[in-house]
């Protein structure tokens, strides 16, 4: 009856220190609007792409509470094999990729061979990785075959490298930024962006 008791009294105070818990939970971003992003807006970033052969463009970047996130588009063409001293490894942004269209391979991996550090003053570390390394190649990476429809997720530290695209690949990504190392960019910021006059040397 004595242990029944104090089983009891046991999951009585449990209950009640989870309770106590939760009224204790604040938002981490208080009165934060949600942040709407129309086809229209990620097509004519698309379009560009394909237009200008712009590879990788930040379309938002948010403050979400304890990171930042940011919604990107990257395009692709055709890729027979890896481009010399193609890896790339971000220390503090991890990466979601959701392929739209096309096809190709990817490699992950950890072991980075011939690793470099990326120049701070980069534009792809000031505006879209943060900082991190290239390298020639991965040591006993891992092969995924992307689709369209297929989601892959990079954490920060990992290398990654195309080392085939059958024609081209499109895909929206998602970077996650916890040490918020990358600037934002909200909607009139796209929309400016968008406006401006690309040009080539």
């Amino acid at each position: 009856m004595l242990r029944y008791g104090i089983a009891v009294v046991l999951a009585t105070s449990v209950v009640v220190l989870v309770a106590a818990a939760q009224q204790d939970v604040q938002p981490t971003c208080r009165n934060c609007p949600a942040t709407y992003i129309g086809k229209d807006e990620l097509n004519a970033y698309i379009t560009r792409a394909r237009t200008h052969d712009i590879v990788d463009q930040q379309v938002r970047a948010l403050d979400i509470g304890k990171i930042n996130a940011a919604v990107g588009i990257v395009h692709r063409e055709k890729l027979d094999a890896q481009a010399p001293d193609s890896v790339a490894e971000h220390d503090l942004v991890g990466e979601v990729y959701y392929i739209i269209d096309g096809s190709g391979s990817l490699m992950t991996g950890v072991d980075l061979v011939n690793k470099k550090r990326r120049s701070a003053d980069a534009e792809n570390v000031r505006m879209l990785n943060g900082p991190g390394n290239g390298a020639a190649s991965i040591r006993n990476g891992t092969t995924h075959q992307l689709k369209a429809g297929d989601v892959i997720v990079i954490p920060a530290g990992t290398g990654h490298v195309f080392t085939k695209i059958d024609d081209h690949i499109t895909y929206l990504m998602v970077r996650l930024d916890p040490d918020k190392v990358t600037p934002l960019k909200n909607e009139s910021d796209s929309r400016a962006d968008l406006a401006r006059t690309i040009t080539r040397p």
